[in-house]
Parts: C-alpha cells; structure tokens; sequence
C-alpha cells in the first residue's frame, strides 16, 4: 500500500482497537496513546507480509496495551477513574453503520461498572477475557499476544471471566444479591436452556452487564425484523439504544438489552425456548433463542403482527 492507503487502511480499524484498548486501560487517554503507537509500529513496517492486517493490528494494539498494565503493576499505578465512561465510546446501535468495524465501535458499552471489575484483574487475564468475551478475538490470536500456549490463554480468559462473574460488578447498583444470583447461575454446570433465559432476563431487568456477558456468548448475534426494527426506534426516542438489523457480539448485544426486558417472560415459540413481550398476557413480540454450551448463541427479535399471531407460543412466566 502507498502512505496515505496505509493511513486510511488503519483509519477503518481505529473504532475497533480504540474499543479494545479503552476497555484495556480504562482511560481514553492512554487508549489515544495505544493507537497512536499501534499506528507508529504499522508504519513504519508497512504492510508487507501482513496477510491480515485486521488480525496484526489487533495483536498489535493488545501486546502495547499489555505493556502498559504490566507498567502501571510495576509502578503500583492506575489510572485514575473518570467516573462514567468515556464520552466519545459510543452507545447506539445504529442501523444506518451496518458494517463489522462500525458494530465492533458500538460495542463498547459496558460502563463504568464493568470496568471497575476489569481493573481486578491481573494483566494477561485481562488481556484474554476483554479480548475473547467481549470483542470475540479467538484463543489462536490471544495466545501470541500473551507468549502463551492457546490453552494457557483459554484459562486465563476463563478465570478473569469466573472473577468477573462473582466481582462487585455482577451486582446491581441497588445493592441486592440479584446480581451475584445471576452469576452463579451462569456458572452452573447443566443448567436448563430455560434457565439461561432467565437468568438473562433477570440481568437485561437489572441492568446486570456482568450477569449478561456471563450467558451471552462471544460472538453472539441479534437479528431483528423490521417491525421489531421500528419498535425499537420508537423506544428509543424514549432514551433506549436504537437497534440494527444484525448486532454481533456479546458487548453489543448486552447493551442493546440492558436496562430492558421488562414484560418479557420465557416462553416456548413453536416448541422451542426464547421469550416472549406480553405486558398483559398477549404476546406482542417474539424473541426465539439458541442456547449453546449453555450460553446464548443467537436471538432473533420477531415483531411482525402477522408471524406473532401465526407462531405457537406458550408463555412460561
């Protein structure tokens, strides 16, 4: 590539790895530096030899980012804590930006919350748990950042992902036991498909982000139809995220249902699980679920009057 294709190249990833390393360092400051040494580095390699550059350039960014919290350890600092999230990390879902770069920007969106529990966690779990659960980077990628083997990088991401479970985090702001219910029910081995749905349920309700990543799978997909589509939109001129029609990843599909959910019950839809909206009784929207691993593979939001009606729905709540 000549300079300028280069720059503009690196231009398209900058929403996903500033997303990456904010949700690293906690600070929108020294994620700025990140990328700006993320940049340095490409640029003075050039991209010759980069079979994928989305790929070097996120391996790029998590080993600086690695760096500076081994940094921070050694010196015994942290960063200072802003108190809400960074200004500039988007919070809606926008159906006009339909593109993975985009939808990977949109998914920074778990707060001030979540990223008090991050700061919990020793460097590389850190590194493996934001990297695999939050923005679906697969363990073959982790492992090099991390100069570890591939099963060394799957624990690390499965105990930051135990701690985020059971952290200070996983509790609602009221300050009840819901969230820590949410995560141990998460963690239990054999669980029921139906008991995963509530369990989501329950955190969406309680605005739990932990309780949701526990049960949402990495790399998860929301689809809507268009009627579901517009009844977000109205929603949200209520203050609630717009939606796309597709919305992947465990980061973005949490936001989408945090803080909502209310009416929604766990109901059988044409003899398989999800959940159903029903304020008074009536199903008036569909939310067919699949459950793999006991985690939340997919979700297909259906909102149209005419495949309500038509679909068998047996309400469980």
């Amino acid at each position: 590539m000549t300079p300028d294709e280069l720059a503009l190249a690196f231009e398209q990833h900058r929403p996903r790895l500033r997303a990456v390393a904010y949700r690293m360092l906690g600070n929108p400051d020294d994620a700025d530096d990140a990328l700006q040494e993320a940049w340095l580095r490409l640029n003075r390699t050039g991209d010759e030899g980069i079979d994928n550059l989305a790929a070097w350039l996120t391996t790029v960014t998590g080993r600086i980012c690695l760096d500076i919290l081994r940094s921070r350890s050694t010196r015994r600092e942290d960063p200072l804590p802003s108190g809400r999230p960074d200004d500039s990390a988007p919070e809606i879902l926008d159906d006009a930006s339909p593109d993975p770069v985009r939808e990977a920007e949109l998914a920074d969106v778990v707060g001030v919350a979540m990223q008090v529990v991050l700061e919990s966690l020793d460097p590389a779990e850190r590194l493996a748990f934001v990297l695999h659960d939050l923005f679906a980077v697969p363990y073959e990628q982790i492992a090099p950042v991390l100069g570890r083997s591939v099963a060394a990088a799957r624990q690390l991401a499965s105990r930051g992902r135990r701690r985020v479970q059971s952290g200070p985090g996983a509790q609602r702001a009221a300050g009840d036991d819901a969230g820590d219910d949410v995560g141990r029910r998460a963690a239990t081995p054999g669980r029921t498909d139906r008991q995963v749905v509530e369990a989501f349920l329950l955190a969406s309700r309680t605005g739990d982000l932990a309780g949701l990543l526990a049960v949402l799978a990495p790399d998860v997909v929301l689809r809507a139809d268009q009627a579901a589509l517009a009844a977000a939109s109205e929603a949200a001129d209520r203050g609630a995220p717009l939606l796309a029609r597709e919305v992947r990843g465990a980061a973005a599909v949490a936001g989408a249902f945090r803080g909502r959910a209310g009416g929604a019950v766990p109901a059988l839809i044409d003899g398989s699980i999800g959940f159903a909206y029903a304020p008074n009784g009536t199903p008036l929207g569909l939310f067919a679920v699949v459950v793999h691993d006991g985690r939340i593979a997919a979700v297909d939001m259906m909102g149209d009057p005419t495949t309500v009606a038509e679909a068998h729905v047996l309400l469980l709540g």
